[in-house]
């Protein structure tokens, strides 16, 4: 099998995923997953297409991810893999699909307006 490349993004970040036959070993920017992603919920959204596929232990995945926090980058790794899972497998979209892992969340911080405080905030008015 050749290498299945696939980019997630969410938010600011962009995850790219690299698949490949191997034993369920999952690194993020060159580390392991577990010191990359602390947190059990984290380490869960990104081996959920994994999991729900029933493919967590036969592939190798190299993840390279950019920008944005560190929730943004699971979920990127996340969206990323569901189409890596789908182009293996057409039926694994049918399992994805009602999950909503192959919904690309369009939602991002608004942008500041000149002569306000933020994006929607506005300075102090003072009518006197």
């Amino acid at each position: 099998m050749e290498v299945i490349h696939k980019i997630g993004r969410r938010k600011t970040a962009v995850a790219r995923v690299y698949l490949s036959d191997g034993k369920g070993n999952i690194t993020v920017n060159k580390k392991d997953m577990e010191t990359y992603f602390t947190t059990g919920t984290l380490q869960y959204k990104v081996r959920q297409a994994l999991m729900l596929t029933e493919n967590d232990k036969n592939f190798d995945v190299s993840v390279n991810v950019f920008g944005g926090g560190i929730t943004g980058q699971a979920e990127a790794i996340r969206l990323a893999l569901s189409r890596a899972m789908c182009e293996l497998n057409e039926e694994n979209r049918g399992i994805l699909k009602p999950e909503g892992l192959l919904t690309r969340d369009p939602r991002m911080v608004e942008r500041k307006k000149f002569g306000q405080k933020k994006a929607r905030k506005k300075f102090q008015f003072s009518k006197r």
